[in-house]
């Protein structure tokens, strides 16, 4: 079944350094179908569906690890191995001299027509990875962002509107 957050809900959630979970907000558990205590200490890719293209993630923490913001579009699978789209911010947490001690990330609901065009995307760079990995499925992106002459930050604010 796919899930639906509210157009008021926002998805809240901590990691440290590692990607472990330390904070988690209700709606979080409530999309999730998790428990505080399930979630807590956990890899944040426990909620990591296989619709996912490896190669969005590799660039997600790429972009982190640099300290520098990230937006996605995320398929989340729950404890119940149902689903639900987020539209994903992803920041560094630092301490006070400016080195990373941990990821926040704050999701909302995807607009539904950014959907229709990167569900189709996503689901051609994961036939590329099958057979070529992520620098396959990587490609596909470059060569779309390529074509539309923008960047990756521009393509998914824009499909977000």
């Amino acid at each position: 079944m796919l899930k639906e957050m509210g157009a008021e809900d926002f998805i809240v959630s901590k990691t440290d350094k590692k990607g472990k979970i330390t904070y988690v907000n209700r709606i979080f558990m409530d999309m999730a179908e998790y428990a505080e205590a399930e979630l807590l200490g956990k890899p944040h890719s426990i909620i990591r569906h296989s619709k996912m293209p490896k190669v969005v993630f590799k660039l997600l923490w790429e972009r982190i690890e640099k300290k520098e913001e990230i937006f996605a579009f995320v398929i989340n699978k729950t404890k119940n191995n149902n689903a639900y789209w987020v539209y994903a911010n992803i920041t560094a947490s630092l301490d006070e001299n400016g080195d990373i001690v941990g990821y926040y990330s704050v999701r909302r609901k995807p607009n539904p027509k950014a959907l229709e065009t990167i569900e189709p995307i996503y689901e051609k760079m994961l036939e590329a990875e099958k057979t070529g990995g992520m620098e396959a499925s990587g490609k596909i992106l470059e060569d779309l962002l390529f074509e539309q002459g923008v960047s990756y930050d521009e393509l998914i604010i824009s499909l977000q509107g």
